[in-house]
């Protein structure tokens, strides 16, 4: 089971890419969330900027509400 908490980006993308390599993992994982726009703008919207090194509980709510669970 999945739980909404803080993650790093390593963390979160080696769930959704596990046969990644973590740096291969966050770039596709970081991939998604720019062709959705509508998440892009909310994660902008939470406090995230590109340089964040992880994800709040509230934008992992919003990536799993846009992308599904890992």
């Amino acid at each position: 089971m999945f739980t909404i908490r803080t993650y790093t980006k390593k963390e979160l993308a080696l769930m959704y890419f596990p046969e990644s390599l973590p740096r291969t993992a966050v770039q596709h994982l970081m991939s998604w969330i720019h062709r959705c726009r509508t998440l892009e703008r909310s994660l902008l919207e939470s406090g995230y900027t590109p340089t964040s090194k992880g994800f709040t509980p509230r934008q992992v709510r919003a990536i799993v509400e846009a992308l599904g669970e890992p």
